[in-house]
C-alpha cells in the first residue's frame, strides 16, 4: 500500500500539479505579458493585474511547491542519493529535481516578491516596481528555458529510476 501512495497517487499528483504549474508559466511568458502591454495601450490592463493575475499567481506559485513536494514524495529514500547523484541510475532523476529545485526558488524567491510589487499587492516606488518587473521578467523566463529539460529528465527517468529503485 506504501509504494501505491508513494508512487501511484504520488506520481499523479506530481504530473497533475507540474501540468498546472508550466502550463501556467507558459501562460504568463506567452499570454498575459505580451496582452498586458497590448491593455496598457488600451486602458484595459487594471482589469487583468487586478483580477486575473493575482489569482494565476496563487495557483502558480502553490502549483510549483506541491509538484516539488510530490516529486521529493515519489523519490522518498532516494532522495538524498538522487540529488547527490549517489549511482548513476539517479542522475537523470537528479538533474530534474535540481532543475525543478532551482525554478522553485525562482518562483517563491523573485517571481512571487516581485510581483507582489508589481501588483500593487505591496507597496513600492516607481524605481521599485520597474526592478521588479525586470527580476521577474528574467527569473520568469529562466524558468521558461529550464521547463523544457527539466520536464525530459522527469520523464526520461521514470523507467530508469522505478528499476533502480524495486528492481
Amino acid at each position: 500500500m506504501g509504494d501505491f501512495i508513494q508512487l501511484g497517487i504520488g506520481r499523479w499528483i506530481h504530473i497533475l500539479a507540474g501540468v498546472m504549474w508550466i502550463g501556467l508559466l507558459y501562460y504568463f511568458n506567452f499570454v498575459q505579458v505580451p496582452a498586458l502591454a497590448d491593455a496598457a495601450k488600451d486602458g484595459t490592463a487594471p482589469g487583468i493585474t487586478k483580477h486575473v493575475a493575482p489569482r494565476a499567481l496563487f495557483y502558480f506559485r502553490w502549483a510549483a511547491l506541491v509538484t516539488w513536494l510530490a516529486g521529493a514524495m515519489i523519490l522518498g529514500a532516494h532522495f538524498v542519493d538522487a540529488f547527490l547523484f549517489q549511482k548513476s541510475t539517479y542522475y537523470p532523476i537528479g538533474v530534474g529535481a535540481w532543475l525543478g529545485t532551482i525554478m522553485l526558488f525562482n518562483v517563491w524567491g523573485l517571481i512571487w516578491p516581485n510581483q507582489q510589487k508589481i501588483l500593487g499587492l505591496k507597496p513600492a516606488t516607481d524605481p521599485e516596481k520597474a526592478k521588479a518587473r525586470r527580476i521577474a521578467f528574467l527569473a520568469s523566463r529562466t524558468n521558461t528555458m529550464l521547463s523544457i529539460p527539466m520536464v525530459f529528465f522527469m520523464v526520461a527517468s521514470g523507467g530508469v529510476f522505478r528499476t533502480a529503485m524495486f528492481g
